[in-house]
């Protein structure tokens, strides 16, 4: 199957071409077909209406009006059987409720048959599936070919029932074509062989245990394999097979109501929809998973705002005394700390799930990697400048950080950027990652040396000069000194108690103090003269980590495709 539809072929080596009607059409294939694959890959979030009109508006011809395809996307819906669950969503298996497997796989086909394509690949339609739910599937599968479709399926055990409802049967063993042609026929060529089929037999397994080369017996089995191969081939069904064939290439050639479908077959990028097109869809499908995934969206804001009341009750009511500089160093620091995992691990857990999805769409051409990476950037926008304003505005006034409108606006701006510099390093392991688990178990190792040389438990003025390339890769230390310097820069004075010292036979005491805020920013190595440039690099690191995730995501995509 992928490598008559032109995919996932980089680790065959193939000879030959793929013709239609006598016609080589190379990838062209898949203008003209559709790729129904084994495994079915949704959003969750989506209902079954909805996915349809996203694959319509993305899939189906350019020259087509937006009322006819929402016109197709109703057909469909009633011609798949999916008018009952066409408001459903379509679910997670494993984490949400949604529509049933039957359906899900009818769907599958659903996505496919938008575009009317003559030619349909059937990957396993009826894996996972009980005896009734295959025979519906296999059903709705015939009904479709007494349309004029011509479609071709793989098909796993099937019973005897569903064996019965294909037209044409091919057999392969060991490479070679044992027979091809009607399931009749094929009972009395392997009858004139020598092997008659039981009766009250299934005739699927029948053919299954002629042609399989078992371990025991390895060899004979591969003789009689051959021999009944080499017998197809001299058959009279395998020559007027032939002659078939070579008809119908010529009357190809020679009939442009045959040869037609061939030279739709040599456009490229037939479906391909505009740049703005391709991304005012995505963005409204990411819009929709994020603000229709409630439980994930209310477990969000539940976290921020527990987050940011437990660090104001902790740290509550923070004066000018030294022991303030230690803790509100301290609650300012974790606030980084707690948002950026929030927002990395955010990520990590919805991107990678997303990302066989994405790589599926992206090889059946509907659209690009930039449009999709940007649609994902722009739709999370809004609740990652809202959380962290939230988070601010709660404990920003528990603690008693500087009293001034000014310093709290900065504050929540710094939060703003480095929860974005943080979701960017989420995109970076999530793109790097093949699943979600590896993701995981990279981010821990990977944020501990953004943490130690962010100037909370190493001094920025210590940092050893074979690290350096570390401290400057880190969002915290630029976090950090923002929201310190905003903190001190205007604190006038501080209480410092008084230094004892006394003189012969006893020691002299002196407890360090700070007098002011400019002597906390001296100890911490900040300056606010570096603010600034804070914020530039803050902005370059958000950039660079989204680039880097970009194009290791393209990488992906276009090995995925090959």
């Amino acid at each position: 199957m992928n490598v008559l539809t032109c995919r996932n072929t980089a680790q065959y080596v193939i000879k030959g071409a793929v013709k239609v009607n006598g016609v080589d059409v190379g990838r062209g294939i898949n203008n003209i077909s559709a790729y129904v694959q084994q495994d079915e890959l949704f959003i969750g979030t989506l209902t079954v209406r909805e996915h349809l009109i996203f694959r319509a508006m993305l899939r189906m011809d350019q020259t087509l009006s937006k009322s006819a395809r929402l016109l197709r996307v109703e057909e469909v819906i009633l011609e798949m059987g999916l008018s009952k669950c066409a408001e459903t969503q379509i679910g997670t298996p494993g984490r949400t409720k949604g529509i049933s497997g039957g359906e899900m796989k009818r769907l599958s086909f659903a996505s496919e048959v938008l575009t009317n394509p003559p030619l349909m690949f059937c990957d396993e339609p009826t894996s996972s599936l009980d005896s009734f739910m295959a025979q519906s599937i296999v059903q709705t599968l015939q009904n479709m070919a007494s349309k004029g479709r011509t479609i071709l399926c793989t098909i796993h055990q099937p019973s005897s029932e569903v064996f019965a409802m294909f037209d044409q049967l091919l057999l392969l063993s060991e490479g070679r074509k044992a027979f091809m042609g009607s399931s009749s026929d094929a009972l009395n060529f392997f009858e004139s062989q020598g092997y008659s089929c039981p009766r009250n037999f299934n005739p699927a397994d029948f053919y299954v245990h002629a042609l399989a080369v078992r371990a025991e017996g390895e060899g004979q089995r591969r003789d009689k394999v051959e021999k009944l191969c080499n017998a197809f081939c001299q058959s009279d069904t395998y020559h007027q097979l032939t002659d078939t064939i070579t008809d119908i290439c010529k009357d190809a050639l020679e009939n442009r109501a045959l040869s037609i479908i061939v030279e739709d077959g040599n456009k490229r990028d037939r479906y391909r929809a505009s740049w703005i097109r391709q991304l005012t869809i995505l963005l409204w499908r990411s819009w929709t998973c994020v603000y229709r995934d409630v439980a994930l969206f209310r477990t969000r804001v539940i976290q921020t705002v527990i987050v940011a009341l437990l660090l104001g009750l902790v740290y509550l009511g923070q004066g000018n005394d030294q022991k303030s500089v230690m803790n509100i160093n301290g609650v300012l620091f974790l606030f980084i700390m707690t948002h950026s995992v929030t927002c990395m691990f955010g990520v990590i857990a919805s991107f990678t799930a997303e990302a066989s999805v994405f790589l599926r769409e992206y090889g059946g051409g509907m659209y690009s990697t930039d449009v999709y990476f940007l649609s994902k950037t722009l739709a999370e926008i809004p609740i990652l400048c809202a959380l962290p304003v939230i988070s601010v505005a709660i404990f920003y006034w528990l603690v008693g950080l500087y009293n001034d409108g000014m310093a709290f606006l900065v504050c929540a701006g710094a939060a703003i950027l480095f929860s974005n510099v943080a979701l960017s390093f989420g995109y970076m392991l999530s793109t790097v990652s093949p699943s979600v688990e590896i993701a995981l178990a990279l981010a821990p190792p990977s944020l501990l040396p953004m943490v130690l040389f962010g100037g909370m438990f190493l001094n920025n003025a210590s940092t050893p000069v074979y690290f350096l390339w570390l401290k400057y890769l880190s969002w915290y230390q630029y976090a950090f000194e923002i929201m310190a310097v905003n903190q001190w820069m205007n604190i006038k004075y501080l209480e410092c108690p008084a230094t004892n010292s006394t003189s012969g036979n006893t020691t002299e005491t002196e407890t360090r103090c700070f007098r002011d805020g400019r002597d906390v920013l001296d100890y911490l190595s900040f300056s606010e003269d570096n603010v600034l440039l804070d914020v530039v690099l803050l902005v370059t690191l958000l950039v660079s980590y989204r680039l880097v995730s970009f194009f290791i995501l393209l990488f992906r995509a276009r090995r995925s495709r090959s």
